[in-house]
């Protein structure tokens, strides 16, 4: 009789499955894997890691799932009703690095912004902090260069926890989001609040005012008007926060950064902290200014396609506004859109699968953006959104590429999208400079 000696499957490669099989070859264990659709660069990992493809019906003790693989995908229900436990890289980096600080952050909207900020002010500190999980680069390629982690988490990955338990969570926001995937709204937000199911009283919890959840570890809420630490010292005044930076982030980064620090009895300095949050910069595809020429703004916020994002994006942005917004529906809320566009935005271009629906949704001007592949698209898209702004005496305003919808109709994902509206506001730009110099 054969006794099978391999406990652990990697469960869909992609970016996280290659964390995970590195993190393991890196631990000095074996393992298998399964995918339906490996690409070239995940089976030549694989080949140089020694990890040989799996079979679901053999009987493996772990599963670490991908987390864009339904948690009641049938074959993560097979493997269970065999045994194995289903468990994710968040899961696993907590259970092998059980000394490692984190700090996990998840929410509808802002979570990725808010992890970069805490991250930063930790190191500005000079904590060796680094981020990762549902943000490049995956946890598991950092836990081991690292004092602290901080985790951004998305709800499919905080499906699959079953111990985890950070030292600090954030929660940015409860909105609604992926009902595709988790069928009711209670679900999704459940999926969340697996974040704090496992602290306690000696763990922090970062809340936005208004919003309060179940939990056991001690609360504080985040005011974006007051950019201050727990004991009432102000830090900086909202308005002089950087292009981009929206200050309900930077409220619960510099709460949770200070959390952290108290509890690992570092020293929490104040200059440095607002030093910190005055150099910070927008994630890259994260209400990011792509060019300028003169008073016009091109701002690339390719990865907006939830309604609390999209939402922030029309607040922050300069009027008026012409909103590029397409791509494919996964079924945002518009109504709130719509009440942040009112005497903000004088245009809307739609573009890509959904783009006419949206914009005639959003009961505003439009036109459509027209041609053959995304870069085509996107070209057409920022042509119209330039000639409306440029139609003004004096030429001012921002291009919002704030989409509601998914990249997956005409690109990638929503970097491939940002690069093509970057591209094309460069060129515009420079062809706008060019006319002024001739």
């Amino acid at each position: 009789m054969t006794v099978y000696t391999v406990s652990t499957l990697i469960y869909g490669l992609g970016r996280s499955g290659r964390g995970v099989a590195r993190f393991l070859a890196r631990s000095g264990e074996t393992a298998e894997w399964l995918d339906a659709r490996p690409q070239p660069q995940d089976l030549a990992l694989m080949t140089e890691l020694g990890f040989s493809q799996g079979q679901l019906d053999r009987p493996y003790r772990q599963v670490i799932a991908a987390p864009g693989v339904p948690i009641d995908h049938p074959d993560l229900e097979q493997l269970r009703a065999q045994g194995a436990e289903v468990i994710g890289e968040a899961e696993l980096a907590f259970r092998a690095r059980p000394g490692l600080p984190m700090v996990g952050i998840t929410g509808t909207a802002g979570k990725g912004s808010t992890t970069v900020l805490v991250a930063d002010l930790l190191r500005a500190c000079g904590l060796r902090a680094r981020e990762g999980g549902n943000i490049d680069p995956p946890l598991l390629d950092v836990v081991d260069d690292a004092d602290v982690v901080v985790v951004e988490l998305s709800s499919f990955q905080l499906e699959r926890v079953v111990q985890f338990r950070p030292a600090v969570a954030v929660i940015t926001n409860l909105g609604t989001d992926h009902l595709d995937r988790h069928r009711t709204l209670a679900a999704y937000h459940q999926a969340k609040l697996a974040i704090t199911a496992r602290q306690t009283s000696d763990d922090l919890l970062i809340l936005p005012v208004g919003l309060d959840v179940p939990t056991r570890a001690q609360v504080q809420h985040a005011d974006p008007a007051q950019l201050r630490l727990s004991g009432g010292q102000r830090v900086l005044d909202a308005g002089t926060l950087p292009q981009g930076i929206h200050p309900a982030n930077a409220a619960a980064a510099l709460l949770a950064a200070e959390g952290l620090l108290r509890q690992l009895g570092q020293p929490v300095d104040l200059p440095l902290l607002r030093s910190a949050l005055l150099r910070a910069r927008p994630v890259k595809g994260r209400f990011e200014t792509v060019a300028q020429c003169g008073g016009l703004r091109f701002i690339n916020d390719s990865i907006a396609t939830r309604t609390l994002a999209v939402q922030a994006a029309l607040e922050q942005a300069a009027p008026p506004i012409v909103w590029l917004v397409g791509g494919r529906d996964k079924g945002a809320e518009l109504d709130p859109l719509r009440e942040a566009a009112r005497g903000r935005v004088v245009q809307v271009v739609g573009f890509g699968e959904d783009g006419e629906r949206f914009a005639r949704q959003l009961e505003l001007p439009y036109v459509l953006a027209g041609g053959v592949g995304g870069e085509q698209v996107m070209r057409e898209a920022v042509r119209l959104a330039v000639e409306t702004l440029s139609q003004q005496r004096d030429p001012r305003g921002t291009v919002l590429l704030s989409p509601i919808g998914t990249s997956f109709d005409l690109y990638r994902d929503y970097t491939e999208r940002g690069e093509a509206f970057t591209r094309a506001a460069l060129d515009v730009v420079e062809a706008l400079e060019a006319a002024v110099r001739r």
